[in-house]
């Protein structure tokens, strides 16, 4: 199938985009496949695992690795963009950097590199988390 061609949206597709958007952090496809079990779905892994890698692929969700795990989070921002996460919590979110697109195009330049790619996901705690520490 070409890139070009919409993938038909199925039941199950729709019902892990569901899923995903009831997620305010990042999820792996193995705790959203026991929540849609959980919640009475005859869905399979192995499909749950295929609509996840076509919902990044199409830009609707965003996904990074964690431990050797892929995550997967409904996407809100349409292009490029980076994270804030909470390491405690998960709490998610969204930033534009243009710093940082600056700076890494401009190291690729400087090394000769072109149609650089990166990815830059910064990882804390968030305003909440921080006011549980102990003073």
């Amino acid at each position: 199938m070409s890139a070009d061609v919409k993938k038909r949206n199925t039941w199950q597709r729709e019902a892990v985009r569901e899923a995903l958007a009831r997620n305010d952090g990042f999820v792996s496809a193995q705790t959203l496949f026991s929540s849609l079990r959980d919640g009475g779905s005859t869905i399979g892994l192995a499909t749950v695992y295929r609509a996840l890698a076509d919902l990044a692929s199409g830009g609707e969700a965003d996904t990074l690795q964690q431990e050797g795990e892929s995550l997967f989070r409904a996407c809100s921002l349409s292009g490029h963009h980076h994270h804030l996460i909470c390491r405690n919590c998960g709490t998610t979110v969204e930033i534009q950097a243009d710093a940082v697109e600056r700076w890494a195009h401009e190291v690729a330049a400087e090394h000769g590199f072109t149609r650089a790619e990166h990815v830059v996901d910064v990882f804390g705690l968030c305003a909440a988390c921080s006011a549980q520490l102990p003073a």
